[in-house]
């Protein structure tokens, strides 16, 4: 039979044909005892579409085709889907919807094989939606719609037993909030809009809820750790079940309702906040509030603020402490003053050391916190002691180590790390050309008398100098060295 003579099949009786086919289909999904489709089955339902399709007209019934397979998914929906989804709430409500879900769009996949010609044919001619697109539709207006708020409210309302310590199916939220995803056909719209935004305001209120709470009851450490700790639990669950781009969103109402909120009254608590943290040296606890307000917009600022305010303190504790010191000295003999500056700039040099390992350890080398040393070490730097400044300090201080038979007894290894870390400190002094004067004065007397221990420390403090105040600062004293050392060599 050519295929002019080929049987035309009128619409009722191809549409008789293919609805055995699609009911054999609904019986397949429904787990009714059924056979599978055969290739013979399958090619039988696919030709008999691509016959109706491709009859003369007015027998060409691709148009009458099309709307039937919509109407295919919309019966199968009212009949036998919707049905099944009110009846059942909470978490049975949204197992059925994952399995519907699922199910519709194995129908999808089918029935868009068998009316395959529409797709390449009719429909790229008409420009009208593909077949697959037609079938997620009907679920979206028909299932997702009604259903939507229903299963946000009871995803939302597991999430936060699971907050609470609750064990949760994480598998059926994440296939839940899938089809969110899938619904948009590319577009997060009905993600964002239908689940997201009503999720990131509950999380808000939970932890708002906490914190008021916590922020009462805990001690600093405390809090910050189960902020930590929580912001770690919200990034699980991204990984579990959210869609990625919640991340951000999620986290920072977190940090906003945990930090941000209570951020002041966090670092200024009375015995546990941020003072008290630095003044008993509890780094990891430092770091860790490093981590955390460094998420929050200006969140270090108040951190680095009351760390310049602690350094200040400490470095102009130890200013009395040799101002009270000399005095005391003074008054019963003259002769011991000195020492007692000597051991001011070691205390100096100390603090200067263990404050630039928290601004490199603790606050993983931020330039606020650089910036606060700095300012801290200016303030107290440029105070003097006793009537000295300490410039002059910095400059005794120096030829202490540097001439013979001085009262800092050091390893040559040693002396190099110590003047490496005066000439640090010197970066605070305001009149470094005034150092310079005294260094000039004390260096020409070791030079003169022979009391230098070692022309290769005098050569290194200068180039250290150099680096710090440029070639102008040290040429005469470099011009002093080299002129002693080429006469004492000659």
């Amino acid at each position: 039979m050519t295929m002019n003579e080929r049987k035309m099949i009128d619409l009722e009786q191809g549409w008789e044909f293919m609805q055995k086919g699609i009911t054999k289909l609904k019986n397949i999904l429904e787990g009714l005892p059924e056979p599978q489709f055969s290739s013979e089955d399958y090619m039988m339902l696919y030709t008999t579409i691509y016959n109706m399709c491709t009859q003369k007209p007015p027998h060409d019934y691709s148009q009458q085709l099309y709307d039937k397979y919509r109407e295919a998914f919309e019966d199968y929906i009212t009949s036998m889907v919707l049905p099944s989804l009110r009846e059942k709430h909470d978490e049975f409500m949204l197992r059925e919807l994952v399995k519907r879900w699922t199910n519709h769009k194995v129908m999808v996949r089918w029935l868009s094989r068998f009316f395959h010609y529409l797709d390449r044919y009719f429909i790229a001619r008409r420009s009208l939606s593909p077949l697959n697109e037609v079938g997620l539709t009907c679920f979206r207006n028909l299932v997702y719609l009604e259903l939507n708020g229903k299963v946000r409210d009871a995803v939302i309302s597991l999430i936060d037993q699971e907050r609470e310590g609750e064990q949760i199916d994480r598998a059926l939220l994440k296939n839940i909030l899938d089809i969110f995803v899938e619904i948009g056909m590319g577009q997060m719209d009905y993600y964002e809009n239908d689940f997201e935004d009503a999720m990131l305001k509950d999380t808000a209120a939970y932890y708002s809820r906490k914190a008021s709470n916590w922020i009462l009851e805990d001690s600093c450490p405390d809090y910050m750790l189960k902020a930590e700790e929580c912001l770690k639990r919200e990034k699980e669950r991204v990984s579990h079940y959210l869609h990625s781009s919640s991340e951000p969103k999620l986290l920072e109402k977190v940090q906003n309702e945990l930090l941000s909120v209570y951020g002041n009254q966090l670092l200024e608590k009375e015995h546990s906040g941020c003072h008290a943290l630095l003044r008993d040296d509890k780094v990891n606890d430092l770091s860790r509030m490093f981590r955390l307000f460094s998420k929050i917009p200006r969140g270090l600022e108040p951190v680095s603020s009351i760390f310049k305010q602690h350094v200040t303190g400490e470095g102009t504790a130890l200013v009395k402490q040799a101002e009270d010191a000399a005095s005391n000295k003074k008054a019963e003999k003259k002769d011991v003053v000195g020492l007692q500056e000597q051991v001011f700039v070691r205390k100096v040099i100390e603090l200067h050391d263990k404050y630039l390992a928290y601004v490199s350890d603790c606050f993983q080398n931020h330039t606020l916190f650089h910036k606060a040393l700095k300012e801290a070490f200016e303030i107290f730097c440029n105070k003097g002691v006793s009537g000295s400044s300490s410039a002059e300090l910095l400059a005794t201080f120096c030829d202490n180590i540097l001439k013979k038979g001085g009262s800092e007894k050091l390893s040559d290894e040693a002396i190099e790390e110590t003047l490496e870390k005066v000439v640090k400190v010197l970066a605070y002094i305001s009149d470094k050309d005034l150092f310079a004067e005294f260094y000039r004065k004390k260096l020409a007397r070791r030079l003169l008398f022979d009391k230098s221990a070692n022309d290769d420390h005098e050569r290194s403090i200068l180039t250290k100098l150099k680096q710090q105040c440029g070639g102008q600062f040290t040429s005469k004293m470099e011009g002093m060295v080299s002129l002693f050392i080429s006469s004492y060599g000659s």
